[in-house]
């Protein structure tokens, strides 16, 4: 699952609320102006690690991204051609290429072009054939590489399934969009689309600001005292912070990230998600901040540390006149959350909400710059600050469908990874979907299998009883506890060991210090040396 919402719209609203009341003002501009007429228009700066990312290893494809919907009904594929090319004309970031210029990377806004929809027939496969070949001209036409310097960064495609069943997939590269920018597209497209079936002129406003506006602006914001009461804030925030979360893996950790991975879906429960949220409620929270402090508990449990720091990307639309506007917002935050002494999971919970607050009210600075000024150590084994992330998917979706038709949710393989496990969250009337994308490298199936069970299982014992000291809070189902306690131990031998291991070894290492106790690869290792070995590794 992909998105860069992380925060909901009822953590915004709260947070807002809490932030005004505690008199935290932006000191910049309050409006962000259309930038003038032929000016130099630099990279954000989560473009610009995009960009330099693609610098280092042109081939990757880690940040090419697809959405895509199934359109049931009669399509007419003039229209949609025409409703895509509308949308693409009013966004400049879905025409930018990106150029160096005396040795600095800069956006270039294409001129109009007509958009080509890719159109192709997989009609005349056999039906059980069809899903299969839809997802494999998904990873086609996805992961073929982008070229940032000319373009176009965005593919549309559609294959036609049979008469009145289409798949739509609109590849694109993440440099020009984010999760949110996705529900801006699919909103005007269906406008658009509803206007070219009648022959109608385009019934949207005309579009305010580009993302280029806002590049220019960040640039100049940032320059200034915002981004050192915010850096020397991130300074203090992330002092001290573990680098690494030591999770269980199936297998050592690679020494350069490969990317790839898998993903695995799962549902909560109404009534435990339903508690959740009303546990969430009374303490002034958010049900991001529950799930978050549920996380927390799951893996401050699995490395035994008492600090877990998790990141969550933010829309990072601060300011109403960017909520229109398609482009790379998105902006991550690591939140740092302290399980010292043991807390209840209430007390964990009113911890982890002091600490979204403060580092909301702290967003404006991209994490690119946080990592970059910290100075922190980089490995190429992992993501510096954070591995794992939570997403609470509440970007703007699209309802309906476009006229006359059906659209659902295209359900695609997703083969990547960029962090070693993500967890998004859609929360409904229904409790909560959720899903996780996890390294391949790192993390078997069935190990995720197991992963999610305890997880469930903890969410059941929060909602039931919060106030349970975190060490307190079942990670297993009694079945299981059994079946390792009971089961797996049933043929135990009746006689005990008259003396403990370590002290058999000890007698042996006495009784016999030169005799070889290992061997492995043409060295051995004596009782002395072995014992000798023991020690200091204990000591």
């Amino acid at each position: 699952m992909s998105g860069s919402a992380g925060l909901s719209a009822e953590d915004l609203e709260l947070m807002a609320l809490l932030l005004e009341e505690a008199g935290i003002e932006d000191a910049g501009p309050e409006v962000i102006r259309p930038r003038p007429q032929g000016a130099r228009v630099p990279l954000s700066f989560s473009q610009k690690r995009l960009w330099f990312l693609e610098q280092l290893e042109p081939e990757t494809r880690i940040y090419n991204d697809v959405f895509g919907r199934r359109l049931l009904g009669p399509l007419d594929a003039a229209a949609l051609e025409a409703a895509l090319d509308g949308v693409v004309r009013r966004h400049e970031s879905l025409r930018t290429v990106f150029v160096e210029e005396e040795g600095e990377p800069t956006q270039v806004v294409l001129p109009d072009s007509p958009v080509r929809l890719d159109v192709r027939d997989l009609s005349g496969l056999p039906e059980e054939e069809r899903m299969p070949a839809v997802r494999r001209i998904a990873d086609e036409v996805t992961y073929r590489p982008f070229d940032l310097a000319r373009g176009p960064l965005l593919r549309p495609t559609l294959l036609r399934l049979g008469e009145g069943d289409h798949a739509l997939l609109l590849p694109v590269h993440h440099i020009v969009t984010d999760g949110w920018s996705q529900g801006i597209f699919w909103r005007e497209l269906l406008a658009l689309y509803a206007a070219a079936r009648q022959g109608h002129p385009s019934p949207l406003p005309p579009v305010g600001l580009q993302y280029g506006d806002f590049a220019v602006w960040q640039e100049e914001h940032l320059a200034g005292g915002a981004l050192e009461r915010q850096l020397a804030y991130w300074k203090e925030r992330l002092r001290g912070a573990p680098t690494l979360l030591a999770l269980p893996t199936d297998r050592p950790r690679p020494a350069e990230q490969t990317y790839r991975g898998a993903s695995y879906d799962f549902a909560v429960p109404e009534e435990a998600a339903a508690r959740l949220g009303a546990l969430a409620q009374a303490e002034g929270a958010t049900l991001f901040m529950a799930v978050l402090a549920a996380m927390s508990a799951l893996f401050g449990r699995y490395t035994g540390e008492d600090e877990v720091v998790i990141g969550s990307p933010i829309a990072n639309r601060t300011r109403p006149e960017l909520e229109d506007v398609v482009g790379l917002f998105a902006n991550t935050l690591a939140v740092r959350t302290d399980m010292s002494g043991d807390p209840t999971f209430r007390e964990l919970l009113r911890r982890v909400r002091d600490a979204v607050f403060e580092d909301f009210a702290n967003q404006d600075l991209p994490f690119e710059k946080v990592v970059e000024e910290l100075r922190i150590e980089r490995s190429l084994s992992y993501n510096p600050v954070y591995q794992v992330l939570l997403v609470l998917q509440n970007a703007p979706r699209p309802q309906g469908g476009l006229a006359g038709l059906e659209m659902h949710p295209l359900p695609l393989d997703h083969r990547k990874s960029k962090l070693d496990l993500a967890l998004t969250v859609f929360a409904g009337e229904r409790g909560m979907l959720a899903g996780w994308e996890y390294s391949t490298e790192l993390f078997d199936r069935e190990t995720v299998v197991r992963l999610t069970d305890h997880f469930l299982v903890l969410l059941a014992a929060v909602a039931e009883d919060p106030d349970r000291r975190v060490s307190e809070l079942p990670l297993v189902r009694p079945e299981e506890r059994t079946r390792v306690l009971r089961t797996w131990n049933a043929g135990a031998r009746d006689e005990p060991f008259a003396a403990p291991v370590h002290a058999l070894f000890a007698a042996q290492a006495a009784r016999a210090p030169d005799a070889v106790a290992v061997a492995h690869g043409g060295g051995t290792l004596t009782y002395a040396e072995l014992a000798r070995a023991a020690g200091r590794l204990a000591n």
